[in-house]
């Protein structure tokens, strides 16, 4: 059986919800994951500013790449956010986001990770999130 990250790097894009966002998969490896989010008018709030929920979703699904990156398929395949806790630190006007994901501690069943938003521009940060992410 393939590795579970590559499985879920193929599959990611055209999950519903990841397809309505738009983002893509720039870079995986064990423990780690790296997405863009294409700037996209109707996903802000206003003054072409993302909506906070947006920066949010960019930091959940990225910190559950990387909790499947490197993952064993034989240790379980069921998964979910159990936890998620998010900083924004400012504002994404009109730009294109790269979230990048690190699973910095695996349990028997927990994954914790840390993420980072910034421009893909300017680098200027956007946001910070930590996630626990279960796969069982």
């Amino acid at each position: 059986m393939a590795d579970a990250g590559e499985m879920i790097a193929k599959m990611y894009p055209s999950i519903p919800f990841q397809k309505l966002l738009g983002i893509q998969v720039l870079e995986m490896a064990p423990d780690r994951a790296k997405v863009l989010l294409p700037f996209r008018a109707d996903l802000t709030g206003s003054q072409s500013v993302y909506h906070g929920g947006v920066v949010s979703s960019l930091i959940d699904l990225t910190g559950a790449l990387a909790a499947w990156s490197g993952h064993d398929p034989a240790k379980g395949m069921k998964a979910s956010t159990v936890t998620l806790t998010v900083q924004f630190l400012s504002a994404a006007q009109g730009e294109d986001l790269v979230a990048e994901g690190r699973a910095v501690k695996r349990g028997k069943e927990l994954i914790f990770c840390d993420i980072d938003v910034h421009s893909k521009t300017s680098g200027k940060h956007i946001a910070t999130g930590v996630l626990v992410y279960r796969i069982a």
